[in-house]
C-alpha cells in the first residue's frame, strides 16, 4: 500500500506561480506517495468579503464567520481557489481534481478555543467525522484530491467554515498519513511569536502539548492542528514557510521549518 502525504497549501503560498510546488508534488508522487492537498484561501477571502463591504474579524486565530461571510467563504474556496489549484496542477501534467470539503468533512459548531475559553465564532466548525470515499475515488483514478476546508454541518442543513490547518490535520489523521506538511505564512512554530529567535525546529507531540496554551492568535490553530493530526494517526507534522518556493522541496527531504513527531 502506498504511503500518504497530506499537504496544507496556504493562501499566501498560492502567490508562487513558478511551478516549484507542482514539481515537488510530482516528485512526491514519483517517489511512491499518494498526495492529498487541503487548501486555504485567507487573502482571497479577505479580498472578497471586503468587496462586499464586510470587515474581516479574527478571534483567537479563527475567522469570525457570519452568514454573509460564510457565503463568501464558500464562493471563494469551493468555486474559485480549489478549481484554480487543480487546474494549475493539471497544467503541469499532474492529474488533479477539486473536491468540496462539504462532501468529505462533517462538523459541529466550534464553541471553545484551544485553551477551553468559550467563544462565539459564528459559522465556524470543528470536524467530528470524515467521509473518505471522494478522496479514495480520486486516488484510485491516480488524481491528486484538492480539498476545500468547508464542512457539512451535522446539526443543520448548511455549511461550516473550518480552519484549513485543522481540516488538513483531520484528514491526515483519518488517512494515517506518513506526514502532514503545513505550508503557512511563517517559517514554523515560535515559542514566543514574533521573536524570530524562538523558532522550534523539532519537538515531540508530548512536549508541544505541554506548552500548547502559551500560543495565541494564528499560532494557536497551527499548534492544535499538529496535535490533532498526530493524535488521530498521522506520524509527523512539519510546518514550513509557504512563501519560500524551496521550502516544500526541502520538507520532502525531511528538513526545514518545525517538525512535530509522535
Amino acid at each position: 500500500m502506498r504511503s500518504t502525504l497530506v499537504v496544507k497549501f496556504g493562501g499566501h503560498a498560492m502567490t508562487d506561480d513558478s511551478g516549484l510546488f507542482a514539481a515537488a508534488i510530482r516528485d512526491a508522487r514519483e517517489s511512491g506517495l499518494n498526495v492529498i492537498v487541503v487548501h486555504g484561501g485567507g487573502p482571497q477571502i479577505n479580498a472578497e468579503i471586503s468587496s462586499r463591504g464586510i470587515t474581516p474579524r479574527f478571534i483567537g486565530g479563527f475567522r469570525f464567520t457570519d452568514q454573509a461571510t460564510l457565503a463568501a467563504v464558500e464562493e471563494v474556496l469551493i468555486r474559485q481557489v480549489g478549481p484554480m489549484i487543480a487546474q494549475a496542477l493539471n497544467s503541469h501534467s499532474i492529474p488533479a481534481i477539486a473536491i468540496s470539503g462539504r462532501t468529505v468533512l462533517r462538523a459541529k459548531k466550534l464553541i471553545h478555543l484551544g485553551d477551553g475559553t468559550p467563544v462565539d465564532l459564528g459559522f465556524v466548525g470543528e470536524v467530528v467525522s470524515i467521509d473518505l470515499s471522494p478522496v479514495d475515488a480520486a486516488l484510485a483514478n491516480s488524481q491528486v484530491p484538492v480539498i476545500s476546508p468547508v464542512a457539512s454541518d451535522i446539526e443543520r442543513d448548511g455549511a461550516l467554515n473550518i480552519n484549513a490547518d485543522l481540516a488538513a490535520a483531520a484528514i491526515a489523521g483519518a488517512l494515517d498519513a506518513e506526514a502532514l506538511i503545513v505550508m503557512t505564512d511563517v517559517p514554523g512554530i515560535y515559542r514566543n511569536w514574533p521573536d524570530k529567535d524562538s523558532l522550534i525546529t523539532s519537538i515531540t507531540r508530548d512536549d508541544l502539548y505541554s506548552i500548547k496554551d502559551s500560543f495565541t492568535e494564528g499560532m494557536a490553530p497551527k499548534v492544535a492542528a499538529c496535535l490533532e493530526a498526530i493524535d488521530n494517526g498521522a506520524r509527523a507534522v512539519r510546518i514550513i514557510d509557504g512563501k519560500d518556493p524551496l521550502a516544500f522541496a526541502m520538507a520532502l527531504e525531511n528538513s526545514g521549518g518545525t517538525l512535530v513527531s509522535a
